[in-house]
């Protein structure tokens, strides 16, 4: 018996024979939502493999709890040294008789920095991190220009990844800094563009999802990071940086060849059959036929360099609200970078606390996943910061070490992923269609 099951979609049956010519033209928004609008296993593929880049991003973001990591040392005799006491006070070479170091296992043992300045021995960290804020500005609004919403994340996770290579051959100090100087730099846009390509591709009802995949991404290569460092515990500083570089520069590579462009940015850029091409692959093939049909309404012209930020100028709301995304996001990240970054401090196993780190946070995304969608990106972010900051004025009171730890590192980690993160993007979006 023949199949009665019409070959074009209801939307197309409904309409008269001759709307084709009288209907009017659709805005591309309603377009690409009409094509994509369903979640099929592309869309998943396409979208998962772009967010991968944040696997890499929170490897290079925390390597340096490791390779910058105060080495351990003790006395192999307690009659010449004491293991209380302050080496860089009652001996000042550590490579004395009555101590015994590992050279080379991480930089501050490599080049003799175990009684340098605290401001010397965090150059490298904030290195990285000074990079990431003139990375935000140089590269934040190349991916509306013809550069392209695929080559700019592929570009920066390259950028970074070699650079992490890179940081092998340094010599001193400050060589070392100026190689996380670049490798932040090239960090700065993975995870904004990643996570639009990923939402370009997908209707705006999976929008939520594609958040929580980047920030199971995310953490996810947080986790792996322990297991690496432990791994190569008795080897040089240079062993994890290889082991973490290696595969983003591969990963970036597959990226390149596999992962297609943005549709939207290439209507934007006049681009129509590219655009047309790639929603075929990620739309049904019911909706392939009448695509040669759809008229498309003028869109606006191609996007200048830094032309976003000339927007931001004349939309005094949108600066407004961007500077206090920014107040925000700069209360949470102290909170939730410090904590993993400064884990040597506290005394605890550096290779579990930043495992327990990740291992929270995990389930906070899919968990938000669920709350995002009932409750508003405001409400939702004013709960969690506050209870984030309740948590940290805890920590402070004489619990037990454990105790101290695991409330810091499990609820404090609640926090950040899901609200920081949503409203940035949901600022950028807005934003960019204004």
């Amino acid at each position: 018996m023949a199949d009665s099951s019409p070959l074009l979609p209801p939307f197309l049956l409904a309409e008269p024979e001759n709307s084709v010519v009288d209907e009017p033209q659709a805005s591309l928004d309603s377009v690409v939502e009409r094509v994509i609008g369903d979640f099929g296993w592309t869309q998943l593929v396409e979208s998962t493999l772009v967010l991968l880049s944040r696997f890499f991003d929170a490897q290079q973001t925390f390597i340096s709890v490791y390779a910058d990591s105060e080495p351990a040392w003790h006395c192999i005799n307690n009659g010449i040294c004491n293991s209380s006491a302050n080496i860089c006070v009652t001996f000042p070479s550590l490579h004395g008789t009555g101590m015994d170091t590992l050279n080379y296992k991480t930089i501050i043992s490599d080049w003799d920095l175990e009684c340098a300045s605290s401001l010397i021995k965090g150059l490298p960290a904030s290195s990285f991190f000074l990079g990431c804020l003139l990375g935000g500005f140089v590269l934040g609004t190349l991916a509306d220009t013809s550069l392209g919403r695929k080559n700019l994340p592929t570009l920066s996770c390259l950028t970074m990844s070699i650079a992490s290579l890179m940081t092998i051959f340094s010599t001193n100090l400050w060589i070392y800094s100026a190689f996380r100087l670049l490798s932040g730099f090239g960090r700065a846009a993975i995870g904004a563009t990643a996570l639009v390509l990923a939402t370009e591709k997908v209707g705006s009802k999976w929008r939520g999802q594609m958040g929580t995949i980047a920030g199971v991404s995310f953490a996810v290569g947080l986790l792996s990071l322990p297991g690496i460092a432990y791994i190569n515990r008795n080897s040089s500083w240079r062993t994890i940086y290889v082991w973490t570089s290696t595969p983003s520069i591969l990963y970036c590579v597959l990226v390149h060849l596999s992962v297609l462009e943005s549709p939207r940015w290439l209507f934007l850029q006049g681009r129509k059959e590219a655009a047309m091409a790639i929603l075929k692959r990620l739309g049904p093939t019911s909706l392939n036929l009448c695509l040669p049909y759809i008229s498309l309404k003028k869109e606006a012209p191609k996007t200048k360099l830094y032309s976003p930020i000339k927007i931001l100028l004349v939309r005094k709301w949108a600066l407004q609200r961007l500077l206090i995304v920014m107040l925000t996001g700069f209360g949470i990240g102290i909170v939730y970078y410090s904590m993993p970054l400064a884990v040597g401090n506290l005394g605890f196993n550096i290779y579990l606390s930043v495992a327990f780190n990740a291992l929270a946070e995990i389930p906070s995304y899919i968990i938000f996943s669920f709350i995002v969608s009932k409750w508003s990106r405001k409400g939702s972010l004013l709960a969690f910061t506050t209870l984030g900051g309740i948590c940290s004025i805890m920590c402070i009171i004489n619990w037990k070490e454990v105790v101290l730890i695991g409330l810091e590192l499990i609820l404090v980690s609640l926090i950040k992923p899901p609200t920081a993160d949503d409203h940035s993007w949901c600022l950028v979006v807005c934003v960019n269609n204004v």
